[in-house]
């Protein structure tokens, strides 16, 4: 063991995940695709393949239950995984989970928990197979594995954006980013004077963006029935700028975005710059927690998806590696992540 002594800050969370990726080997030619991706993939058959992906959940990291109900709480943890499947276009089937708990919690408020995941798995036709407990000293911890299947050639990657593919995105984004700050400065107030009611009765789009994610299976349904394999796709847990980044730098190109074509809701833009001033695209760019699916397509799909009223075309892939966005101002910027960072 050598005595250096590297910060995790030092790599960050991306960073870290590389590190250990290049000490992994692969020994079983059954495992198609492992450290780098939004779900492994496993393929024991020809004809089908295995998708598999853990996300963990941490209390004050992840959520805060101050301003998090536990029904809300279990519903997210299974729509985030779910949201890992769609976004290699796979169908999600089970899933296990494993939560460490405190004594501080009480049957009743784990049934809560668990009402919360079976609603998501009625939603998304999931079944809770397994898991685990045990006791936790510092807070709630639920960790969640979903496995789902896909067909080898329908498997959609991050490495495989090609030169020309149009950029799109599915709903709108940065609605869950403004809907934490609301809760955030409401649970300040609230310690200041414990007697004050939250004003949050006029947000309840961006509020339910962060508490009450989904996974956008209904996109992976119909582009399907579309005829649709997308090039190259990802969900968008981090911002629109990180996962960009991620399929550039995966797949060796480049892209332009446009500032006006970002889809975002009323709310959001409202929120964003009357409540703190902030700039509507910056939220959208840098949020996180959207899970919506940011994909590429061939030019030749374009004319089956044009007219969907829940797919935005934001720009394309270029040869060239830089990243650009395009301003409203019809400036040329360099994009750059600079959302949720773990370490």
């Amino acid at each position: 063991m050598s005595n250096t002594r590297t910060e995790l800050a030092a790599l960050g969370e991306f960073g870290f995940i590389n590190h250990i990726h290049k000490q992994i080997k692969i020994y079983n030619s059954s495992t198609k695709k492992g450290i780098g991706d939004d779900a492994a993939v496993i393929q024991p058959t020809a004809n089908e393949v295995t998708l598999v992906s853990t996300d963990l959940l941490v209390e004050k990291i992840h959520f805060d239950l101050t301003y998090t109900p536990l029904k809300h709480l279990g519903y997210k943890a299974i729509a985030v995984n779910v949201s890992d499947i769609a976004a290699m276009n796979g169908k999600p089937e089970q899933v296990t989970v494993g939560i460490a708990v405190s004594n501080k919690f009480s049957v009743e408020a784990l049934d809560e928990l668990y009402a919360g995941m079976r609603l998501a798995c009625e939603q998304y036709h999931v079944d809770i197979i397994g898991g685990d407990t045990t006791t936790s000293t510092s807070g709630l911890v639920i960790a969640v594995t979903v496995i789902g299947k896909a067909q080898p050639q329908q498997v959609v990657y991050r490495n495989t954006a090609r030169p020309s593919d149009i950029i799109c995105v599915t709903g709108d984004l940065g609605a869950a980013y403004l809907g934490l700050q609301l809760l955030e400065r409401e649970k300040q107030e609230f310690l200041a004077n414990p007697s004050m009611q939250p004003q949050l009765f006029d947000y309840e789009y961006v509020i339910g963006r962060q508490l009450k994610p989904e996974a956008r299976m209904d996109i992976i349904y119909e582009l399907a029935d579309m005829g649709i394999v997308p090039t190259a796709m990802i969900d968008i847990s981090d911002g629109l700028a990180s996962e960009i980044l991620h399929i550039c730098s995966q797949s060796k190109v480049g892209a332009v975005i446009f500032e006006d074509k970002i889809p975002l809701d009323k709310e959001t833009y409202e929120v964003a710059l009357n409540q703190f001033s902030l700039e509507p695209t910056t939220c959208a760019l840098n949020g996180g927690e959207d899970y919506e699916l940011l994909f590429t397509i061939s030019q030749k799909d374009y004319e089956k998806i044009k007219n969907h009223s829940d797919i935005s075309f934001i720009g394309y892939i270029t040869e060239d590696k830089s990243t650009h966005l395009i301003t409203r101002g019809n400036q040329q910027v360099p994009l750059k992540a600079q959302g949720w960072q773990h370490f």
